[in-house]
């Protein structure tokens, strides 16, 4: 009874710790699918920055703008160099593992074979029908009889379990064995293409040292390129901020509110849309099909002078010449305007948010247009001077302006 008892414990605690390592291998390779998707994402991001920095070196004619895209593809290089990374150190754990285990099985296998040997031994010495017959009518009584039946039908059973169980083990280990080779050369792979990625950081921060001592050399000149771009940034983020305060204020006249209110006078169907924009923060579309983004929102150090902090109003996104731009979500054209050089902007109401679009060429919606994600606005604008293609994405709630990066998915 005891020992029956003591089999039955030992069983499952046998089960619960399978079952562990069983869930700690689901894990491990849900996270190894993730890691893999991330450096394969990034990867992409870089085949883009490569096209667009070939395209826009041979015109560009601000060095500034060739130190803040060498800037951006070291940043993204070092987020490569971390992912392989930790997919190496995740491969390791699991070959480490692996070799654990098939280290088992062999034992395993050994054993079971050793044992199946010795079953056939000893059936071959009793093999005779005369043998297992004279066994049966040996018996005192029916009752030890029926008994000696049924004890060589187990032993019978448990012989073809024990065939069975060294089949399985086998396949179980060609088929472990055939895991672990494949995790060595996936190992191997990562290890050669993250010493590439090394060598060719290495090359990019000599160049933007290289870039830095000639902007260094002439800090006057760069100042200047500076303060005239944030100059024309300044002036566009004051425009936004005026056409927003200003629908504010049309939309609480029409709702017969105070002027004088900082937030949307929402009808139940904008506040709907509203309410839906919110609820999908994190999940919004990018503002285009295929974009690198080079600078984030928020505070950011200056390229040449690190002491010095600035300040973006939203995320720059790099792209490819006449790119489509897309609204985000459901929405209403609020306004249009243009810069004297022809840069276009679009704002889009989605109840109390808004998002906006600036850096378009084309413009191919109405102020007064309700449209839906996905939807084309425009077309991208490219810098003649720099050769570059960028769009500023902003969005807003009432007038209190919010983090893009948060609202879209995977920034």
């Amino acid at each position: 009874m005891k020992l029956q008892f003591s089999k039955h414990i030992h069983t499952k605690i046998l089960l619960v710790l399978l079952l562990l390592a069983s869930t700690v291998s689901v894990a491990q390779e849900d996270k190894k699918k993730e890691l893999e998707a991330k450096r394969l994402r990034l990867q992409k991001e870089i085949r883009l920055i490569n096209k667009l920095i070939r395209k826009n070196t041979s015109k560009t004619k601000f060095i500034v703008d060739d130190v803040q895209s060498i800037n951006h593809k070291i940043r993204v290089k070092r987020d490569l160099i971390k992912v392989m990374n930790r997919e190496t150190n995740l491969l390791t754990s699991q070959i480490n593992s692996n070799i654990k285990k098939i280290g088992q099985l062999r034992n395993d296998l050994t054993k079971l074979k050793a044992d199946y040997a010795e079953m056939i031994r000893k059936t071959y010495k009793s093999r005779s029908e005369q043998s297992r017959l004279m066994f049966l009518l040996s018996s005192e009584s029916f009752l030890q009889a029926y008994k000696r039946v049924q004890y060589m039908k187990q032993y019978a059973n448990y012989r073809k379990e024990q065939g069975e169980a060294i089949v399985a083990r086998t396949q179980e280990l060609q088929a472990l064995n055939k895991t672990f080779s494949k995790q060595k050369k996936q190992k191997e792979a990562l290890i050669v293409e993250n010493r590439n990625v090394q060598k060719e950081l290495e090359n990019e921060k000599k160049i933007q040292n290289e870039m830095l001592a000639s902007l260094r050399k002439d800090t006057s000149k760069y100042a200047a390129q500076v303060k005239k771009k944030q100059r024309q940034a300044d002036e566009i983020d004051r425009q936004i901020d005026k056409i927003i305060r200003d629908a504010i204020a049309s939309s609480n006249v029409k709702a017969g509110k105070t002027t004088t209110s900082k937030t949307y006078a929402l009808t139940p169907e904008a506040k709907a849309i509203g309410n839906s924009f919110a609820a999908n923060k994190g999940k919004h579309i990018w503002p285009v099909s295929e974009g690198t983004k080079v600078r984030g929102y928020g505070n950011y150090r200056d390229v040449v002078n690190p002491n010095v902090t600035r300040v973006s109003n939203g995320v720059i996104i790099a792209t490819n010449q006449d790119e489509t731009v897309r609204a985000v979500y459901n929405g209403e054209i609020t306004r249009i305007f243009a810069t004297k050089e022809g840069v276009k902007c679009v704002l889009i109401r989605h109840g109390s948010y808004f998002t906006t679009y600036f850096g378009l060429k084309t413009v191919s919606v109405k102020t007064g247009d309700t449209v839906s994600k996905k939807q084309e606005i425009g077309t991208m604008y490219t810098n003649k001077s720099t050769g570059k293609t960028e769009l500023k994405f902003t969005v807003f709630k009432n007038t209190t302006r919010l983090n893009p990066e948060t609202w879209l998915y995977r920034m």
